[in-house]
């Protein structure tokens, strides 16, 4: 299974800072103080007028109906489910941390969570789902195969830290995808999980709770049996080895176990992120280090921030309307992530190290000519496919100022702007992505993954929910700046010591990306009003998109273009390394903002138009680098054809699949650039 090079959850070779050393049995007897107060707390408040005096008369016998019946019906089912999940997540994630040495390993970051949805919702689609424990063994088959595939596009047991969790979010966007757009076609079977499937106690049932009692002092059991084994291999890996512990066999088993775990909390509320990585992390800080005690501690602060979380959704809810304890944790949750990720040292890339080798496999002129061939093919299939089907032979004599009178306005003023929008918005973010990971030297970085996506989206969200009142045409502007503020986050957080690890910059991106998109969440959730509206922008939508949409993206192009040709040169420099661009006295970290500027102005112009897209970024550039290379001139203009054709194929698609209704363009792109783009990383070096 998941396997990684040593690394210390405390990175090596670094000054420690001081740390918080209040004692196992403090933090343990803290845990325990705090979860009773959040657990009386989470028990007294609700809608209703019964409080905690209330209960507490119940539970000595002398409270009325009415009491009796908001405790058994709403509040104690959550407030269970709360203890239980959280516990779980936290012990995944501390076993998780400590087999795979990565301090931000947990079940959401790795791709367990949502694997574990998208089997869950597969099952409830196919009626395979039979009850609340079948529903958990679904649950572990799902998230054990994402883990699974995780490990596998990391690179195995060759693969860095870093490159793990870089795979995990990779792998964790193309299941989610996969899972909005089954859940969009599937609306009646998966109705109830749609609203699980945004982790929430509000589904909560006890005897689902009651059930998976016995598993979790099961996996507690089990993690205790490993607890020594877990400390040994905290040394190292040749430490455990000389001391004859079979370091793959153990890795294995605390892996699984801490899937067993993830799909145990998941089947009782649905996937809730960081729960996993924040508990862990808070009971080391404290200054224990021994399994024994971490592992416990860890599941009491864990069912602590998950009760609390969810206290904290209903009481600050924007509206008044039910959010997602879910959306709270990552909210809280992603700093934590974004803490950690600065702090990793910069792991070593040999000088002249590229994303691939140079030789080309054809000519960059027999590449572009079947490639735009390619994209001419599917525009023109795009005028002619849809709900209102156009002839083939029409197509010419509309665009020329003939044809049919009936049919030509559909053409010329519905389908041919949006079809070049798709067109152009998918070359920007293809050319946005090889741009960055070039500069990165990381072929899974786009700008999705380095949290433009995630601003863009937000800034679009406080326009149509919180501030419905301003001109809808401000929205592309609210996006831009959105983007252009998320990326200025991630690059301020990346640089350390006056420099920018590019790993590190990927990965605070990450974290930037998690925070405005559980930001986005909350404004969404929150929101009586426009909130389709809403979900089908942050999906990436070309519905509706005019000419007034296309001149903005045009314009953009024009501009792009001559910059682009002006910084080929210097990106196949940053291409090589650290050394090699200093050695020819290019400014490096000059350079490297000012092509990283321009790769965000690229894709947050095209996020303004389409809203978020993922996997165009990352596909586009390489099938481009596969064809053509990785020099920047080849690679560029290749990756921008190739994004165009990918996002012109999701709008047909969209718009044919379940007409007259419409698929949002972002989840078909990235349901189409999964299979292509797992099989390459698998394939790459």
């Amino acid at each position: 299974m998941i396997d990684t090079a040593p690394t210390e959850l405390s990175a090596p070779g670094r000054k420690q800072r001081v740390r918080v050393a209040a004692g196992p049995a403090a933090v343990v007897i803290g845990g325990a103080l705090a979860l009773l107060l959040v657990t009386a707390l989470h028990l007294g408040h609700g809608r209703s007028d019964t409080g905690l005096l209330d209960l507490v008369r119940l539970l000595f016998g002398s409270g009325d109906a009415d009491a009796r019946s908001v405790l058994l019906g709403g509040r104690l089912p959550r407030t269970l489910a709360g203890l239980v999940a959280g516990a779980a997540f936290a012990l995944s994630g501390a076993l998780l941390q400590s087999s795979v040495r990565n301090p931000l390993a947990a079940p959401d970051t790795l791709g367990v969570t949502a694997g574990a949805y998208l089997a869950v919702a597969v099952s409830a689609i196919t009626g395979l789902s039979l009850g609340d424990l079948p529903r958990g063994g679904v649950a572990f088959i799902g998230g054990l195969l994402a883990a699974a595939l995780v490990h596998t596009v990391a690179g195995g047991s060759r693969g860095r830290p870093a490159h793990l969790v870089l795979a995990g979010v990779s792998v964790t966007l193309a299941l989610s995808s996969i899972t909005a757009v089954l859940v969009m076609l599937f609306q009646e079977e998966t109705g109830a999980v749609f609203f699980w499937g945004h982790g929430s106690l509000a589904v909560a049932d006890s005897g689902r709770s009651l059930a998976v009692l016995p598993l979790l002092g099961a996996g507690l059991a089990g993690g205790l049996l490993l607890a020594r084994t877990l400390d040994i291999l905290g040394t190292g890996d040749e430490t455990a080895r000389g001391l004859g512990i079979n370091v793959g066999r153990m890795r294995l088993y605390a892996v699984l176990l801490s899937v067993f775990l993830a799909a145990i909390a998941v089947s009782v509320t649905g996937p809730i992120g960081f729960i996993g990585l924040a508990a862990p992390h808070l009971v080391r800080f404290a200054g224990v280090r021994k399994h024994a005690v971490l592992l416990p501690a860890a599941m009491l602060w864990g069912a602590t921030l998950l009760l609390a979380a969810d206290l904290l959704a209903r009481i600050t809810s924007p509206t008044g309307n039910e959010v997602p304890a879910g959306v709270v944790t990552a909210l809280f949750g992603a700093p934590v992530f974004l803490w950690l990720a600065r702090r990793l040292p910069p792991e070593p890339a040999a000088p002249g190290t590229v994303l691939a080798p140079q030789r080309r496999r054809l000519g960059l002129p027999r590449v572009l000519a079947v490639t735009t061939a390619l994209l001419c093919a599917l525009l023109y299939a795009g005028l002619v496919l849809g709900d209102i089907s156009v002839p083939w032979s029409q197509i010419p004599q509309i665009l020329t100022g003939g044809g049919d009178e009936l049919l030509g306005p559909v053409v010329l003023e519905y389908r041919l702007p949006r079809l070049l929008v798709a067109a152009l918005a998918g070359a920007l973010l293809a050319v946005a992505g090889g741009i960055v990971q070039t500069v990165s030297r990381n072929p899974l970085a786009d700008l999705t993954v380095m949290g433009v996506s995630g601003g863009a989206g937000f800034g679009a969200a406080l326009i149509l929910v919180a501030l419905p009142a301003v001109p809808y045409a401000m929205l592309p502007v609210a996006a831009l700046l959105g983007g252009t503020a998320a990326f200025a986050l991630t690059y301020g957080l990346s640089r350390r010591g006056g420099s920018v690890a590019p790993e590190r910059l990927v990965l605070v991106g990450i974290g930037c990306f998690a925070l405005t998109t559980a930001a986005t969440n909350y404004l969404v959730a929150g929101a009586r009003f426009q909130v389709a509206q809403a979900l089908t922008w942050l999906s990436g939508s070309t519905y509706a998109r005019d000419s007034t949409d296309l001149s903005l993206l045009a314009a953009v192009t024009v501009i792009g273009i001559p910059l682009l040709v002006l910084s080929f040169r210097r990106m196949d420099l940053l291409a090589l390394g650290e050394d090699t661009p200093r050695t020819l006295g290019v400014p490096l970290e000059r350079t490297r903002l000012a092509v990283l500027v321009l790769a965000v102005a690229l894709a947050a112009c095209a996020v303004a138009v389409v809203g978020t897209v993922a996997f165009i970024g990352l596909v586009a550039p390489h099938a481009a680098r596969m064809l053509t290379g990785s020099r920047t001139h080849r690679l560029l203009p290749t990756a921008a054809v190739l994004g165009a054709a990918l996002m012109v194929t999701a709008d047909v698609v969209g718009r044919v699949a379940i007409a007259p209704a419409e698929i949002p363009s972002g989840l078909l792109a990235a349901l189409i650039g999964t299979p292509y783009f797992v099989w390459q990383l698998r394939r790459g070096k």
